[in-house]
């Protein structure tokens, strides 16, 4: 056994310092018979050093009480911006775009400390630096995680409001270039909190409850509000993970639904940022649309709710998933009420097996249901090649945006149709 132990020891080495792929020598050595489950942990607890394609470089203490991962990943994107000129040419055409990106720049560290029940994570992105205006900041994901049980954790710190199927997703393990608007539309986005959360039956059932500052990312209040969030799925053949296309190839299907559940009250003097209060957000959009006698005020308390139901399904190559949004704010002084709707449904199939997908998407929004002839009706196809699972792939999508009339950034009397087309390259290490 001591010889398998260290000829298996020293071909890892000079595998990691080769630069390898996603899975270690030794993992491929276990996996094929070739060494033991007592030989495969005694190479591995002997590496202080140890690097995996998606998870970064790694350093483990002598004793294993500590931890920390240190990897990133990048999206480059192109976007060609093809707006619709129904309604005035000149200005129209002024706005169109032919415009290079760095879509996302992250830093992530992660890891265990003094126990590998308590965990933490810390992550930034330089592209949300870029431009001054932006108030979201480096800073995204920072937390520390206790892990009592599976089915019992607690987590403190900023992280994404678990909040519907698509948004919990991480971006790096979407179908298209990105998210769907109607997500965009109707999600908190990233905010200060407590979570207790976690797994039962082994992913069978999967449930958080929440409660967030209520201001967003990076934002924080000075008032006695805060935000409540909570969100609980079931997946009936098994756990079906947050990731939107079939790369496992398994030939067991599996499905799952899912349901969110968000409330939060903001004063109208507080700033904050949040993505439904944005000018593409269901409210930022939904607001205008009323006329001045119907219109929530601007400086009056919003009391916020809104409500996901989502499912999804992953079978061999095939993936489909969709989500149904529903939104209302009431007016605490006026006595005001906003109500909204929207939903998606996509589906992908691997043409090539784990390697090339085609899908397609179609959305609507409805900010404003109490308005005629507002809808924003998306329809969108994509290609992705996956030349080494979400660690390297290179993505094109196009979309047609079809804008109702009744619009706010309509400014003329007819519906308009935008057309876009993206790239991204992404790469994780």
């Amino acid at each position: 056994m001591k010889k398998s132990v260290t000829a298996a020891a020293i071909l890892s080495l000079a595998f990691i310092a080769s630069g390898a792929g996603a899975t270690t020598l030794e993992d491929v050595l276990r996996e094929k018979g070739v060494i033991t489950e007592e030989d495969y942990k005694a190479v591995t607890k002997s590496r202080p050093l140890d690097y995996r394609l998606g998870e970064g470089f790694t350093l483990t203490s002598a004793d294993e009480k500590f931890r920390l991962s240190l990897g990133s990943s990048l999206q480059v994107r192109y976007t060609l911006l093809d707006l619709d000129d129904a309604n005035d040419t000149a200005s129209k055409q002024a706005q169109n775009s032919s415009k290079f990106e760095l879509r996302r720049i992250k830093l992530f560290f992660n890891g265990y400390a003094y126990s590998k029940d308590l965990t933490y994570k810390v992550q930034v992105n330089f592209a949300n630096n870029q431009n001054p205006a932006t108030t979201s900041g480096l800073l995204e994901e920072t937390w520390l995680n206790y892990r009592l049980l599976d089915e019992v954790q607690f987590r403190f710190g900023q992280d994404k409001v678990q909040f519907g199927r698509q948004f919990i997703t991480p971006s790096t393990a979407l179908q298209f270039v990105d998210q769907s608007l109607v997500t965009s539309a109707f999600v908190p986005g990233y905010d200060t909190g407590v979570l207790i959360h976690g797994k039962v039956g082994g992913g069978l059932v999967n449930y958080s409850v929440g409660g967030y500052g209520g201001l967003g990312q990076n934002s924080y209040r000075a008032t006695n509000d805060n935000a409540f969030a909570a969100r609980l799925s079931l997946n009936p053949l098994g756990d079906l993970k947050y990731g939107e296309p079939a790369l496992e190839g398994s030939a067991k299907p599996l499905a799952g639904v899912g349901a969110s559940f968000f409330r939060d009250t903001l004063g109208g003097s507080e700033t904050n940022n949040l993505n439904f209060l944005k000018s593409s957000g269901w409210y930022g959009l939904g607001n205008p649309l009323f006329d001045a006698a119907k219109r929530i005020g601007a400086t009056e308390a919003i009391d916020f709710n809104t409500a996901e139901f989502d499912a999804a399904f992953k079978w061999r190559g095939l993936s489909a998933a969709g989500e149904y949004f529903i939104g209302q704010a009431d007016g605490q002084s006026t006595g005001r009420t906003l109500r909204a709707q929207g939903g998606y449904a996509q589906v992908g199939y691997f043409v090539i097996p784990q390697k090339v997908e085609i899908a397609a998407r179609y959305g609507y929004l409805d900010p404003n249901r109490d308005v005629a002839g507002d809808h924003v009706i998306e329809t969108a196809g994509a290609v992705s090649w996956y030349i080494n699972n979400n660690n390297l792939k290179l993505q094109a999508d196009y979309t047609a945006l079809h804008k109702q009339k009744g619009l706010a950034y309509n400014s003329g009397p007819n519906a308009t149709d935008d057309r876009q087309v993206r790239f991204q390259a992404q790469l994780i290490f």
